[in-house]
């Protein structure tokens, strides 16, 4: 892991309560959270965690309440320390650094996006994006600058000297994603940040995430609770359950191959015309096939009518150059749609 660069996260454990060392073999032997619990006197926070996040990647954690979510995610700033395991970044051991290196991390190169915003209620909306960049002793002229800057960039130009107490929810998460973005970090942490806000106002944060990441390129950890958020968001989907990583994937692999009846009955509900695309279900290049073509990122429901209208009921499929890189049916594509998938075939 030292030479690598993002994120990894190597057999990673948490363990809370009085003697969490005496515990450990009965965890690796796989004792039940709620064993551990009700016989022990411990509480499993999570069992073996392996995960690597590609640098410049939206990472998605995501599970039920209580699945050990946010206790990972604060494991790679150290907010919290293991019981067992490694968190590097980089290249760096986070877990051999000193208390003046672990500060610099945190002020420097980690920032943080809370559900409840986490904001003063105290100071101004100047103050609140400034405050990461006090604390790295940005000087005042600078802190107005850059905070400024990104006041206007999140849409809360003439707020600046507004309190947090005065604005709406959603107006007060676009602070906390200011100040975040205002230290420059390239990794951020994103815990539950939009669970708080109406569906409308938490669908407009979304698409102004994702127009920031096209234009920064964050390392962007998200936790949410909510898989049609996680596969608009997520780069890859890390399900967590009981403290244990279920499955990770893209939005793909999640949909069209559930790791277990777990996984299965979590994506149940979910509308997949509008989530898998063309390129996961598309059959190999067919010679004589004319068009309309069909986009390899096309969504399922987006394709249907184009697919329809082709010769035959079948259409190629073509990359971001029109370059023909398979085939998509009509039956293939219905099949998928309502859930009977075909096996996945190679490019």
């Amino acid at each position: 892991m030292t030479g690598a660069d993002g994120i990894h996260i190597g057999g990673l454990y948490k363990v809370f309560g009085g003697g969490p060392a005496s515990v450990m073999p009965l965890v690796r032997d796989g004792v039940t959270k709620q064993e551990l619990l009700e016989n022990h006197g411990h509480v499993l926070g999570l069992r073996d965690i392996n995960l690597s996040i590609a640098p410049r990647s939206i990472q998605v954690v995501m599970g039920l309440s209580g699945c050990g979510k946010s206790t990972l995610v604060r494991h790679i700033n150290r907010l919290i320390d293991p019981t067992e395991g490694e968190v590097w970044i980089d290249g760096e051991d986070v877990l051999a650094l000193d208390r003046a290196a672990l500060r610099h991390l945190r002020r420097h190169r980690i920032s943080m996006v809370f559900q409840r915003f986490a904001l003063f209620p105290h100071r101004t909306v100047m103050d609140n994006v400034g405050y990461g960049l006090a604390m790295q002793g940005v000087s005042r002229a600078d802190r107005a600058e850059r905070a400024g800057r990104w006041i206007e960039r999140v849409g809360l130009a003439g707020y600046e000297d507004s309190y947090a107490h005065h604005l709406s929810g959603g107006m007060q998460q676009r602070v906390g994603l200011a100040r975040a973005l205002a230290t420059d970090a390239e990794i951020m942490l994103m815990d539950e940040a939009f669970s708080a806000l109406d569906p409308l106002i938490r669908s407009d944060m979304r698409t102004l995430l994702l127009e920031l990441q096209k234009e920064l390129h964050k390392t962007i950890v998200f936790v949410t609770h909510d898989l049609e958020e996680a596969i608009e968001i997520g780069d890859r989907i890390a399900i967590l359950r009981d403290g244990g990583i279920v499955q990770n994937g893209d939005s793909q692999d999640i949909v069209l191959r559930p790791a277990d009846d777990y996984i299965a009955e979590f994506i149940q509900g979910i509308n997949r015309g509008r989530v898998v695309r063309v390129g996961s279900i598309m059959g190999p290049v067919e010679s004589g096939l004319d068009g309309p073509d069909c986009s390899l990122d096309a969504y399922l429901e987006d394709a249907l009518p184009v697919v329809a209208r082709a010769p035959g009921n079948e259409a190629r499929v073509v990359d971001a150059d029109g370059a023909p890189v398979g085939a998509i049916s009509l039956d293939r594509l219905i099949g998928a749609v309502s859930g009977n998938d075909p096996p996945r075939e190679a490019r």
